[in-house]
């Protein structure tokens, strides 16, 4: 008999203080010495406590990674923001915290994520990332991510490279 300590379900309003952590330190690892140190300060007050509060009263599609009762990170998704392309799907954020990366789970939220947009009816996803983060565009890249599309992002004065990553 095998006990999944580790599994996705819906964001729950409890959850608010462990996804505030999770998105600060996820963050923090990702972006520090990437986005500059203002902006990204920021950033990370305006996705304060009561923030988390208020969005998971919103009911907007979350899904969160649930590690021992303990929500460990999240994925955001819905239909693509960007216009005239085949992919109808978009994950708009996906993080875990730190403690929990390296260890298959953040492929967990994906799949979640990919399960309900096909749920939806919602064919071909994309997401984007910045360059920089080599990190992310690694993980996208063992997914069967496939290069697409870049862009730019501003953060104050300074603007960074992204990238879109598609699946069919």
């Amino acid at each position: 008999m095998s006990v999944d300590v580790a599994h996705i379900r819906p964001a729950r309003p409890k959850d608010a203080p462990a996804l505030a952590s999770a998105y600060e330190d996820a963050w923090r690892g990702a972006y520090q010495g990437i986005i500059p140190h203002l902006s990204l300060e920021r950033m990370l007050a305006r996705r304060n406590l009561r923030w988390w509060q208020q969005s998971l009263h919103k009911r907007a599609p979350l899904l969160v990674l649930d590690f021992r009762g303990e929500a460990a990170g999240y994925v955001t998704f819905g239909r693509c923001r960007m216009s005239r392309t085949p992919y109808q799907g978009e994950i708009f954020e996906l993080y875990l915290h730190p403690t929990y990366q390296g260890l298959g789970l953040g492929t967990k939220l994906f799949d979640g994520a990919r399960l309900r947009l096909g749920e939806m009816r919602i064919k071909g996803l994309l997401v984007w990332a910045l360059a920089d983060n080599e990190a992310a565009c690694g993980f996208y890249l063992r997914l069967g991510g496939k290069p697409i599309a870049e862009g730019a992002e501003s953060f104050g004065d300074t603007t960074l490279r992204k990238i879109a990553f598609a699946w069919a």
